[in-house]
């Protein structure tokens, strides 16, 4: 025995290496840091560069003006407009300059930054490179907004200057140099049109107000519309337009040789200790965590083709697919589970067509629905062999008990009338 156990060790050891080898290579290659790929913004500065970049082609390249300027009636002009130009009438290099100043500058900065950040400069040694380029990039970043602001207020008080000239009378002086940008490259923002009326317009506002206004009737108005009779109805039009409809309005009618044939429901083959109605809800859920889905009821037989008496109900070893909890036995003969039904029912008397609902099995318009109550004694055999199959919680004291009846559509309060 020992020496068998030895000679199996070489063996073991090479299980234990391979095992260990694909772990490692499998965790290694197909894991996916979902945390991180979640929570770290990886392309959001190339994402808005590419977003400043078409708006900067469309509004600035263009048409000489950004949207805000364009609301207001102004554009860009150069002094010297030499050169190469572009559709705006602007020189190409100007602009160039100007969208690489605005929008490749800030990007080619927060990606500095965010480098910056995440290779801990700021918590290097003073001596060190990463401290004393992160120390630059820190008094750029000061130089920069002590220039914004002294432009800003450059602009600010040259506009003011500039009216107070121009209600003395005198040529006005005006500061039209918005940005560092602009000042740098002499883009100025004048009026598009020379002689234009100086009025306020309203349209923009009055846009923002209908659009305000009509999304507050909307609001107000969809609680009031039934999405379950606007569905109903569009499915019974679209019914109306297959082509077996249309075939039957030109077409004569068959001659049935006086046989009908029975009358059957979409789930007529389900088995009997099954409830019709949860399978049809199973088959509408698109919920993953559920047992039974739409994907499932796609992958199962289809019953269509399947008789009642081929399929088998569901034994002690396989539960039911969709058990039936509480049972109810409707008008029409068939049972149900009580939520189930009652659902079915009130939805059906809450419509305006005022039709009944219609069993899933048969096809009949169900009345009512009562409490399937099963006899105690001389019936226990009966049971034994019943096509149904309730829970194993459910005793027999709870199944001869309480006559509980939901009546039919009048007697329970769902009626129309």
């Amino acid at each position: 025995m020992d020496a068998a156990w030895d000679s199996a060790q070489t063996r073991l050891a090479e299980i234990r290496a391979m095992q260990n080898f694909w772990t490692k290579n499998s965790s290694n290659s197909f894991r996916i840091p979902s945390q991180k790929l979640l929570n770290s913004p990886q392309w959001k500065p190339e994402l808005s560069l590419f977003i400043q970049l078409v708006l900067y082609k469309l509004s600035v390249w263009n048409t000489g003006a950004t949207y805000g300027a364009k609301l207001q009636d102004l554009r860009y002009v150069v002094p010297n407009s030499s050169g190469r130009l572009s559709p705006s009438g602007l020189p190409r290099r100007i602009l160039l300059v100007h969208g690489t100043l605005t929008v490749l500058v800030p990007y080619l900065h927060s990606r500095l930054r965010a480098h910056a950040l995440s290779r801990a400069w700021p918590d290097a040694p003073s001596s060190d490179r990463r401290r004393k380029a992160w120390d630059m990039l820190v008094s750029l970043e000061s130089t920069h907004s002590l220039a914004a602001l002294l432009s800003f207020i450059a602009f600010f008080v040259g506009w003011q200057v500039s009216s107070l000239r121009f209600a003395l009378n005198c040529r006005p002086r005006i500061s039209r140099f918005r940005t560092i940008a602009d000042r740098l490259l002499n883009m100025r923002l004048v009026p598009s049109r020379r002689l234009v009326k100086r009025d306020v317009s309203y349209e923009f506002m009055n846009r923002q107000m209908v659009w305000h206004a009509f999304t507050e009737f909307l609001i107000f108005l969809l609680p009031l519309v039934s999405a379950r009779s606007i569905r109903r109805r569009l499915a019974h039009v679209a019914s109306l337009l297959t082509p077996t409809s249309i075939s039957s309005f030109f077409l004569p009618p068959r001659p049935n040789d006086g046989k009908s044939g029975p009358v059957r429901g979409k789930y007529w083959s389900l088995p009997q200790d099954q409830c019709a109605i949860c399978a049809e809800n199973a088959s509408l859920s698109l919920n993953l965590s559920e047992p039974t889905n739409a994907f499932t009821t796609l992958t199962a037989p289809s019953l269509a083709h399947t008789s009642p008496e081929s399929m088998t109900p569901g034994s002690d070893t396989e539960p039911p697919l969709h058990p039936i909890h509480t049972p109810y036995l409707a008008s029409c003969g068939d049972v149900y589970c009580y939520h189930c039904v009652a659902e079915r029912m009130m939805r059906a008397a809450d419509e305006e067509d005022s039709q009944k609902w219609a069993c899933l099995r048969c096809g009949q318009r169900v009345e009512g629905a009562d409490r399937l109550v099963a006899e105690v004694g001389s019936a226990g055999s009966e049971m034994s062999g019943s096509d149904y199959d309730f829970s194993s919680d459910m005793d027999v004291t709870d199944l001869s008990g309480s006559m509980a009846s939901m009546g039919s559509y009048s007697e329970s309060g769902i009626s129309e009338n």
